[in-house]
């Protein structure tokens, strides 16, 4: 019985190290799946605690496994690793049976797991926190009171600290496909779709084929109707899951991630959130980006008329293009961000408590 108590302890003590860290390094990813939670609830007078729940949930959480893991304190944090476990195995059956989240982040970015392979790890979580609970008497701590409450307070404390830095900088860990030494460009390894659009010239109906799959051989038919236009449908997966487009529509994606050459990327993805002070910086960074013959622009999900009062204002003279805010938080924790690219290749990633001055960009990662 003590041989089944102590494996308990570890392995659930390591499952929630494991969880808090890899929430932790990624605290506003963290922060997004509550607002998600949130939203799907329909609480979003609760959407402004997002950030501080992440900074907290991930903590208890890596404070428990910490706890489980050294025996501190397991007499009181039992209780709470007992109710903890009851409140989140409902709440991921709910989320198994209705699916109002598609993805928890109980693993953040690191591991994927659906609603329903949740909900069965936490049923297997149960029973061995269970048996922690119910035998917790029976488990003394080879530390002193204090040295305990010592320990869990410098787990706490660091936890907290390793959170906080990853906020102010971008995570230490990334999970996501945006990575430094990542391709994003669209791979594709078969042949496009190649669709053909046909007008009926007596009535002006269109229709749509996906070559060779059209009477082309038919004469009748090819008196009564003429080419109008092709596209291209690409297969294969898109790794970059971002498509830029300017003001009017036009897809500039492949022009910016494709550039064989150096592409710096500001990313802003909500400019009535944005720091704006590190505009200033941005604005010299892209003097020297210029004058070098590379080329800088900004990707935004905020409304023209937005853009255009935003860069009068901050004398922004590169050019704003236009992607989905979502995947704008994915590519980059920091709003605005700097990532710098070549060939379709994360070369570095910047966020803007951190922004690097042209020189440091040049020695570390331009080809001299």
């Amino acid at each position: 019985m003590k041989l089944l108590r102590v494996v308990s302890r570890w392995l659930v003590g390591i499952v929630f190290m494991f969880s808090g860290i890899v929430k932790g390094v990624d605290p506003l990813g963290t922060a997004y799946r509550i607002e998600d939670y949130f939203v799907a609830y329909g609480m979003e007078w609760a959407i402004p605690l997002a950030l501080f729940l992440s900074v907290s949930l991930s903590a208890l959480e890596f404070v428990l496994g910490f706890a489980l893991v050294f025996n501190t304190r397991l007499k009181f944090l039992s209780w709470i690793l007992f109710l903890l476990m009851i409140f989140f195995t409902g709440l991921t059956f709910y989320d198994a049976l209705y699916n109002p989240v598609p993805d928890c982040g109980c693993f953040g970015d690191a591991i994927k797991l659906t609603n329903w392979e949740t909900f069965y790890k936490n049923l297997v979580l149960i029973v061995f926190v269970s048996i922690i609970f119910f035998t917790r008497k029976k488990e003394a701590s080879p530390w002193a009171s204090s040295t305990q409450m010592v320990l869990i307070l410098l787990a706490a404390g660091g936890f907290v600290w390793f959170s906080v830095y990853n906020l102010n900088h971008l995570p230490v860990l990334d999970f996501r496909s945006w990575e430094v030494g990542q391709s994003v460009k669209n791979e594709h390894t078969e042949e496009p779709d190649v669709y053909l659009t046909y007008r009926n010239i007596n009535t002006g109906e269109t229709k749509e084929y996906l070559s060779p799959n059209y009477p082309w051989n038919d004469s009748v038919w090819l008196e009564n109707w003429e080419f109008v236009s092709q596209r291209f449908e690409e297969k294969g997966e898109n790794t970059a899951e971002l498509k830029i487009e300017n003001r009017d529509g036009e897809d500039f994606t492949r022009d910016f991630i494709k550039n064989p050459y150096y592409q710096f990327l500001v990313v802003a993805y909500d400019l009535d959130k944005t720091d704006t002070t590190s505009f200033k910086k941005l604005n010299g960074l892209y003097q020297d980006v210029e004058r070098e013959g590379h080329d800088m622009i900004a990707l935004t999900s905020s409304i023209p008329a937005k853009v255009d009062k935003f860069r009068e204002k901050h004398n922004v003279e590169y050019d704003f293009y236009y992607a989905d805010d979502i995947i704008l938080k994915t590519i980059i924790r920091s709003n605005p961000g700097l990532i710098l690219l070549k060939d379709g290749i994360v070369l570095d990633k910047w966020h803007y408590n951190d922004f690097p001055e042209y020189g440091d960009i040049f020695a570390e990662h331009i080809e001299h």
